[in-house]
């Protein structure tokens, strides 16, 4: 019985041990993407999951990141199921619907860094900024439209947090660092995954991606809370 016990604790410890390991690689490879991070575009699906009603939203697009400064910001091209623009800046998301006119401001407040850390996940952000907010976890790798990916499992440290996503899964490809799927689940059961393709990085994005073309009877809204 001994032996039999001191052999399950080696083989636990060497799973634990290549678990590290591997986490340790993956974190690795988006610490050097990140430190050659100027900008990323890509092709986007997001299939939003309500469990309640047991159906799923498509949206289609493509979305933009850059690094000025010491700022990410993010623009969203959305143009299914119906055409909206949304901007990430200067702590502010800005949402456009040109088929109402209407311009919807949300300012992130005291939520900013919460806001940006969801927003750069494997998108310019650091793999080692992770071990701060999150438990990470390696669990296992996985072929995503012809990649290998390496998967990760982020759990939030913190309270707050878990209150909006309590669970995140990255498919990060280690050669290029960066995340090309993720999937956020609510504690209610709902889901997001977000699916990548036809990504670029590095190269010269315009500076009218981060402009909303509104009219002169634009209509603003500015929710609070």
């Amino acid at each position: 019985m001994r032996k039999l016990l001191q052999s399950v604790c080696v083989v636990a410890l060497a799973v634990v041990c290549a678990q590290a390991q591997n986490v340790e690689a993956v974190l690795n490879a988006m610490d050097r993407a990140a430190g050659n991070f100027r900008s990323t575009e890509a092709d986007f699906i997001w299939d939003q999951y309500t469990r309640a009603v047991d159906d799923t939203d498509q949206q289609k697009g493509k979305i933009y990141f850059r690094r000025n400064g010491k700022e990410i910001q993010m623009a969203a091209d959305i143009v299914k199921p119906e055409v909206k623009v949304v901007v990430y800046s200067d702590g502010q998301v800005k949402m456009y619907q040109p088929r109402i006119d209407q311009l919807t401001v949300y300012d992130a407040g005291k939520n900013k860094q919460e806001m940006e850390s969801f927003m750069v996940l494997g998108f310019g952000g650091r793999g080692h900024d992770l071990l701060p907010s999150y438990d990470v976890t390696y669990i296992g790798a996985e072929m995503v439209d012809g990649v290998k990916t390496e998967k990760l499992q982020l759990v939030p440290k913190s309270a707050k947090v878990k209150n909006t996503f309590n669970k995140i899964v990255l498919w990060i490809d280690p050669a290029r660092g960066i995340s090309i799927q993720q999937q956020l689940f609510t504690p209610s059961g709902d889901y997001r995954l977000a699916k990548y393709s036809n990504i670029k990085i590095n190269q010269k994005i315009s500076d009218d991606v981060y402009k909303l073309k509104t009219t002169n009877k634009t209509k603003t809204l500015t929710p609070q809370g």
